[in-house]
């Protein structure tokens, strides 16, 4: 009871004191109301950016792991520690651009009529929307890929002057070592797949174990990019064993995709659909498997750091460095195990495709 009368007093006594200021307010000046305006607006602006530090203070764990797995026009080494990328641009009305990409570390991300966009994937587009602009510049996985190209290079450059400078005696230090992963890749992987007919085919899936191997590893370490976690990049791996199979596939390997041996004629019109989607699936599922196997390890151990920030908490931090740790050892016998994965299927395609007598399995 006490708490009704109390409220229906400070309700009344609110009202009567409005009711009482209506004429005083009619006579204060126009100045005064507009500094009231003024006032308000202020507080509204000082409690959203209030707001705003106060999100942004908090850890968002999602977008950490997005902004390390994607793409970027900038290498971030580590936090703060930023190496600006060039940008190059073409459009038919001003040609050729180049710039740095630290041009849009600026409140707006503009820099010369165009716009950096943050999202999934930074993209750069033209503030006047009605240009074409083809965008060539060398983002982050970029640089990483010619990286690898350059660190492959050097290594087989100094693998082969090893062994002209040594002709006859046995191998040591690197060389045995890397003789070791080529002869494995030679003996138990391209030449019972690939047939008799191997050495053809041997330098490009030599390349592509190495290839794959190098950026798997590379991703791993700290301030590194995650190539082999780019679809882009798995897609055009797949693409490329997808044409070194059909510029080289004998005619065996056609007939079976039109009259699959001992299928029934009425059976052909759904064997042969069946058959024309399952070479394009041998190249998807290359994609797929690369691009979803690292690109899921590279989550698990962000999202294992991401705990600790999370959590806050000096007791749980070393109980999960342990694990990531752990995990990433796991993930160093994965890169190797996904290189050789790719490898094989590549060669075991390959092989089917070659294959010179007319019940060949081809892969199914």
């Amino acid at each position: 009871m006490y708490t009704y009368l109390r409220l229906f007093f400070t309700t009344a006594l609110v009202a009567a004191t409005c009711l009482f200021n209506i004429p005083v307010r009619a006579e204060e000046p126009t100045q005064h109301t507009a500094e009231k305006v003024v006032e308000g607006i202020n507080d509204q602006e000082h409690k959203i950016e209030h707001k705003l530090e106060e999100s942004e203070e908090k850890f968002n764990i999602g977008q950490m792991i997005m902004h390390h797995i994607a793409d970027s026009h900038e290498w971030e080494m580590t936090h703060g520690v930023v190496i600006p990328l060039p940008v190059i641009l073409y459009s038919a009305d001003r040609g050729i651009e180049v710039f740095s990409s630290s041009n849009f570390h600026n409140d707006h991300h503009e820099y010369n009529g165009y716009h950096l966009v943050h999202g999934d994937s930074e993209q750069i587009v033209p503030v006047d929307e009605s240009r074409v602009v083809y965008d060539f510049s060398i983002t982050k996985n970029v640089a990483s890929m010619l990286l690898s190209a350059v660190i492959l290079i050097l290594v087989f450059t100094s693998i082969a002057n090893s062994y002209k400078n040594n002709k006859g005696k046995a191998p040591k230090g690197f060389q045995s070592a890397m003789e070791v992963i080529i002869l494995f890749i030679r003996d138990d992987v391209v030449k019972p797949n690939v047939g008799p007919k191997y050495e053809k085919y041997l330098p490009y899936l030599l390349t592509l174990f190495f290839f794959i191997l190098i950026n798997n590893i590379l991703g791993l370490l700290p301030g590194s990019a995650n190539l082999t976690g780019n679809i882009a990049v798995t897609m055009t791996l797949a693409v490329l064993t997808f044409i070194v199979v059909h510029l080289n596939a004998n005619g065996n390997y056609y007939k079976h995709l039109v009259r699959p041996t001992g299928v029934p004629l009425p059976l052909l019109i759904i064997m042969i659909p069946v058959e024309i989607v399952g070479v394009f699936m041998k190249p998807f599922s290359l994609m797929v498997r690369l691009f979803a196997n690292m690109t899921a390890g590279h989550i698990i151990l962000l999202s294992l750091f991401g705990l600790i920030f999370i959590f806050q908490s000096f007791v749980i931090a070393p109980v999960i460095s342990l694990f990531a740790l752990f995990l990433n050892f796991i993930e160093i016998m994965v890169a190797f195990i996904q290189a050789f994965i790719f490898t094989l299927l590549s060669s075991m395609y390959i092989g089917s495709a070659i294959e010179e007598h007319s019940h060949a399995d081809h892969g199914h």
